[in-house]
């Protein structure tokens, strides 16, 4: 997807943080983009920053809105004659211990993160099956490959979206679609300060961890490279992509260094 190469992308959660900063790339390297989010006024200022406004087409969307997907599907579709890359970037994190995190919130949780990105991949796998190609990238989390203290809705959703999409990968491979997943690990963004603390209310806390990560555009320009090399699943991120190797060789010593981190 470099110069010339006119593509079709929709992103998700593009009003701010890695969904705005993809759009940018996406838009500078000549693509045509539908860009989606709750945040209508957010979006109309990412058109706007944008370095041709006619090719950023803007779709309102909120994922618990299920029942509405075919038709915004639909829409997204009909703006440009077609879709050639869904990002599902939208979500929500948590920071809250189990034993002070209500069952509303494990659930708003799996609703927005997990349902929300299966139901609309659902909705567009159809169109992507009759041109006979297709690519879904998902924003997942280093904390779907192993888990942190007060995350422990966030690390349940990321792991579900691993399984379901590495199962749709393995479908539909024969069909021209692929499928690549995204693992972050700390971003300069506001993904602590808009995180669900117990009571459903946000954290509204910003975190050094998060302070010191990766630029979001330097992010975002290593993960549409992995996209477009159609990657499996990238680590993108500092030291802490390291506790990916760590988990798979030595669990336990990973443990006591996110223990002893205490990163919230």
């Amino acid at each position: 997807m470099g110069l010339g190469q006119e593509k079709v992308v929709w992103i998700t959660g593009a009003s701010s943080g890695i969904g705005e900063a993809l759009t940018y790339a996406y838009a500078t390297s000549g693509a045509k983009v539908v860009i989606s989010a709750r945040n209508i006024e957010g979006l109309q200022a990412v058109k706007q920053k944008c370095p041709r406004p006619n090719d950023i087409y803007i779709l309102p969307l909120d994922l618990l809105k299920l029942e509405e997907f075919n038709i915004k599907t639909n829409e997204a579709w009909n703006a440009f004659g077609t879709i050639d890359l869904l990002i599902n970037n939208a979500g929500v994190s948590q920071r809250s211990l189990i034993i002070e995190t209500d069952m509303e919130v494990y659930k708003k949780l799996m609703d927005i993160n997990y349902l929300g990105t299966v139901a609309l991949s659902k909705a567009i796998l159809p169109k992507f099956l009759l041109q006979n190609k297709g690519q879904f990238a998902v924003v997942s989390s280093l904390m779907g490959k192993f888990s942190s203290p007060y995350r422990t809705g966030y690390c349940g959703v990321k792991h579900a979206l691993h399984g379901f999409f590495d199962a749709l990968r393995m479908e539909h491979e024969k069909d021209g679609i692929t499928v690549t997943i995204i693992c972050p690990g700390f971003v300069q963004t506001d993904v602590a300060k808009n995180a669900l603390v117990g009571d459903g209310s946000k954290n509204n806390t910003e975190d050094k961890a998060t302070e010191n990560g990766l630029a979001v555009n330097v992010f975002a320009a290593r993960m549409k490279n992995a996209i477009k090399k159609k990657k499996f699943e990238a680590y993108i991120g500092k030291k802490e992509v390291l506790g990916i190797y760590l988990k798979r060789f030595f669990p336990k010593l990973l443990h006591k260094i996110v223990l002893k981190s205490e990163v919230r």
